[in-house]
Parts: structure tokens; sequence; C-alpha cells
């Protein structure tokens, strides 16, 4: 998975580079942007399954997570913790904080509804 990781990022950027027009000094900035991209669009395709097959499991979590380079993520034994690690490596505001009692103001973050899941069993 990681060499078609690599790949999508690779060639995103080139592309983005081609665009503008292979403009020196701007190659890291082209690779994060295609790095940013690939993330959001794996979470979103995941995301999208989850919901056409009726919900997320933890196994499909943690593929996320091994997905998105996540550090170990069979050892996370908790779903918010899991969500919390792919909203780091996602640049999302991290809103499964110990003590955090309510939904971060992101709300373009595609973890909101399954935030406001977790904090509504939290308030039980």
């Amino acid at each position: 998975m990681t060499s078609n990781r690599q790949q999508w990022i690779s060639e995103t950027a080139y592309y983005k580079a081609e665009i503008r027009g292979f403009e020196p000094g701007k190659e890291l900035d082209d690779w994060l942007e295609a790095e940013i991209e690939y993330i959001k669009f794996q979470i979103k395709l995941f995301l999208l399954h989850c919901k056409e097959d009726g919900g997320m499991t933890f196994a499909d979590l943690q593929r996320l997570a091994h997905i998105l380079g996540v550090a170990h993520p069979e050892t996370i034994i908790s779903k918010a913790e899991l969500i919390r690690e792919i909203q780091i490596v996602s640049h999302h505001i991290s809103c499964f904080q110990p003590g955090n009692q309510m939904p971060c103001d992101e709300f373009e973050c595609e973890w909101r509804p399954e935030c406001r899941k977790l904090i509504a069993v939290w308030h039980r």
C-alpha cells in the first residue's frame, strides 16, 4: 500500500508543478499538498464505504489508520483514540481529547458525526 500511496502523491505533486509551470522552489509545497489531498480522498472514500455498508467497524478504522500512515494502529484499542490519530494525520483539530465534552467548531471535518455520537455516549 505504501508504494501506491507514494505513487499517487508523486503523480499529483508532478501535475501540481506542471500547472504552475515547474517554478523552482515549490516542490515541497506540491508534495505536501498532494499528501493532504491523498489523505482527504482516502477518508472520504472510507466514510462513503462505511455509509453504504451500514457503519464502520473497529477493524475498518484500523485499516484506514494504516493506509494513512498512523504508526502501529493495531496496538490502539479505543475507537476514539484511533479517530484522534487519524485526525492528527489529516491535519484536523483532534476533538477526541480527554475532557472534551463538546464537538469542535470544525464543521468541515469528516469525523463530526462520529464525534457527536461518541460525545453523546460520554454524557450518558
